[in-house]
């Protein structure tokens, strides 16, 4: 009989470590995720920035832009992209 619950508390306690160790694994996958997504927005930005800055004036006119909004509008946009991005983050973590 002592054998039969020495068995079961070995299999808890390997099931317990297990459960830790994938808890870990998802933690860790989820920040690699994240920061593998702010390296792609960045560059995103970054070659956005490149393309609106090679435009001419007329060209940035026909978008309603001028020169001088081009690095605060993207900025600004980056920040709405990024704060969506959390909110459908959320939202696929409650489901």
């Amino acid at each position: 009989m002592s054998m039969l619950h020495n068995m079961s508390s070995t299999y808890i306690a390997t099931g317990t470590i297990l459960g830790t160790l994938r808890s870990w694994q998802a933690s860790l996958g989820r920040m690699m995720n994240g920061y593998i997504a702010r390296l792609i927005a960045q560059r995103e930005q970054q070659a956005n920035l490149v393309i609106l800055r090679s435009l001419t004036d007329r060209e940035l006119m026909d978008m309603g832009l001028s020169r001088n909004q081009i690095g605060d509008g993207l900025a600004e946009a980056a920040k709405e992209r990024s704060a969506l991005q959390e909110v459908r983050q959320r939202q696929s973590m409650m489901s």
